[in-house]
């Protein structure tokens, strides 16, 4: 089968397409026909040996994947050959850059029926980290405000659809080109940060502050006044401390995603009820995920892309 793998850590330049023998599902596993894989950030860092994840090499990115069940292996009962699935592999394992994918049947749910099977791919790590974001780790509940900072991202705009959908009041930030976007997910206001400072605009304290931006950490330290006595400061920007207050008992959480079947389901409900929006705004192929790698190594990738076979 043609796979994209790396065999040593490095630039773009040390991934390569290659024909290598399919896999077979093991006892719990099952392998899928891959319809589409997608491109994130990490798996720059991973290529690149800046995050601290035990790839064993040669390793074939792409950790989050959709395609159709191939083969099945021993004991698995809830998965059979030609479901359409959609999954958030391990990351430390092989991915779906590849023709075929082994994965563990854990990792796997049934795919939207209301979108494309290419385009489901975009959807498991994104939108479990805006989930876990502001319900696992900022405990966010109906009635509550939240200010999401970089809501222009994949992420941030699952979490401004998310947080509507549990009746919070979204104050965003965004730029002039992503600024209807982020309108059009739900926030109820929107702060252009590039002009405005967010402490002449927020003039009510918000239960959680999500930070997706690299901004700078003094910066970063100084929002956190424009959070409530006993709220949280949520961030998926893990090269940085997590600022909080323990005087006034702000708490302070770090996200990186989990895997999490249940969650995942859900989210896929979410998806063919039309409550939740999944964005795609680059189809790409397997040969062409290199140039990707360089590209995101020259400058962020705008929106999410997918790497189709």
């Amino acid at each position: 089968m043609k796979a994209v793998r790396f065999h040593e850590v490095g630039g773009p330049e040390v991934l390569r397409t290659e024909d290598v023998e399919r896999p077979e599902p093991g006892a719990g596993e099952v392998r899928v026909r891959v319809a589409a894989s997608a491109y994130n950030a990490a798996d720059g860092g991973m290529r690149g040996g800046f995050l601290p994840i035990p790839v064993v090499l040669p390793h074939v990115p792409g950790y989050d994947v959709s395609g159709t069940v191939d083969a099945v292996g021993e004991g698995v009962a809830d998965l059979a050959v030609g479901d359409p699935v959609v999954g958030f592999l391990p990351m430390e394992h092989d991915g779906g850059a590849a023709e075929y994918v082994v994965a563990p049947s854990g990792a796997l749910v049934a795919a939207p029926t209301s979108i494309p099977l290419v385009d489901a791919a975009a959807l498991p790590s994104v939108a479990l980290t805006a989930w876990q974001a502001l319900v696992d780790d900022g405990h966010l509940t109906a009635g509550q405000r939240l200010l999401v900072v970089g809501a222009g991202g994949v992420v941030g705009k699952y979490a401004v659809q998310l947080a509507k959908r549990l009746g919070v009041h979204v104050v965003a930030t965004a730029s002039p080109r992503s600024a209807e976007a982020v309108q059009a997910a739900g926030a109820d206001q929107v702060v252009d940060h590039t002009t405005t400072d967010l402490h002449d605009a927020v003039d009510e304290r918000v239960d959680v502050l999500l930070n997706l931006a690299p901004i700078d950490p003094e910066a970063f330290r100084a929002l956190v006044s424009l959070v409530r006595d006993g709220g949280a400061v949520v961030s998926t920007t893990a090269f940085m401390a997590t600022p909080g207050d323990e005087d006034r008992a702000v708490r302070a959480a770090t996200v990186f995603v989990r895997p999490d079947r249940e969650r995942l389901t859900e989210l896929v409900s979410l998806v063919d009820s039309g409550a939740l929006r999944v964005e795609v705004t680059r189809r790409i192929t397997l040969d062409e995920l290199p140039a990707l790698h360089a590209e995101a190594e020259a400058g962020r990738i705008a929106g999410k892309v997918v790497v189709t076979v």
